[in-house]
């Protein structure tokens, strides 16, 4: 079992959203896997082979227990069974107790229908007559406690924020991981809208933002598929 799965559909996005969320919850002991749904072969720059070792750079850094990745159409998946089956299957694999998932809006269409195919998994996974099998072991129903969808590309008024002050350089390592997609002056690859420097700094400038609604540096914000439950209001402090 782990404490939280965290799921993208291209590699990089869990870097570019959440990764300062991880860097915080492994350093207090959660244990923390990685999935990739695609493995982002429609990038402009680099390639399956270039991101998969960016990624599992990116894994060690965040000192992750796993990172799997998936075969999904990247671009092309849908949401149904034949992409469910095996996100389901890493489901009941690992049994998360949170699931993090893609935004539900935003500038790639992939990101919000992977949020909606995830959490639909999720929801799907719990059920007794869905029988899945993953190598040669008849896999049990399980059902993560909670689904929350990180914030990416476009602004969205997040339902709550968690601090990552003490982990913002760190975070930025390991984004810088995948080379090929993001600044580097010495690329001769073509120009995309998140390789210029400016790219960079409006991801650290959105956790600006939200760090100041909580008076921290630096925060990354969450949707919630329902309301989340407290036992004292000092929990909102």
């Amino acid at each position: 079992m782990i404490d939280i799965l965290a799921i993208g559909i291209h590699p990089d996005d869990i870097e570019l959203s959440v990764s300062g969320t991880l860097l915080k919850e492994q350093a207090s002991g959660k244990r923390i896997g990685l999935l990739d749904l695609s493995r982002g072969e429609l990038g402009t720059r680099g390639s399956v082979e270039i991101r998969t070792q960016e990624a599992n750079a990116a894994a060690k850094l965040l000192n992750a227990a796993f990172r799997v990745q998936l075969n999904l159409r990247d671009g092309f998946f849908e949401n149904n069974e034949a992409n469910l089956i095996p996100v389901i299957e890493q489901i009941r694999e690992h049994r998360p107790a949170i699931v993090l998932t893609n935004a539900p809006s935003d500038r790639h269409p992939d990101h919000g229908r992977a949020s909606k195919l995830i959490a639909d998994a999720c929801f799907y996974s719990g059920l007794l007559k869905i029988k899945t099998t993953l190598n040669g072991t008849d896999q049990q129903p399980w059902r993560p406690k909670a689904v929350y969808q990180y914030i990416q590309d476009q602004y969205i008024h997040p339902d709550f924020v968690i601090d990552i002050s003490e982990y913002m350089e760190k975070k930025l390592e390991v984004i810088l991981c995948y080379a090929s997609q993001f600044f580097n002056p010495d690329s001769k690859e073509p120009v995309t809208p998140i390789s210029s420097k400016e790219f960079l700094e409006s991801v650290k400038a959105k956790n600006v933002v939200w760090g100041r609604a909580i008076n921290t540096a630096y925060a990354e914000g969450f949707k919630t598929l329902r309301y989340p439950g407290v036992n004292s209001l000092s929990d909102l402090i």
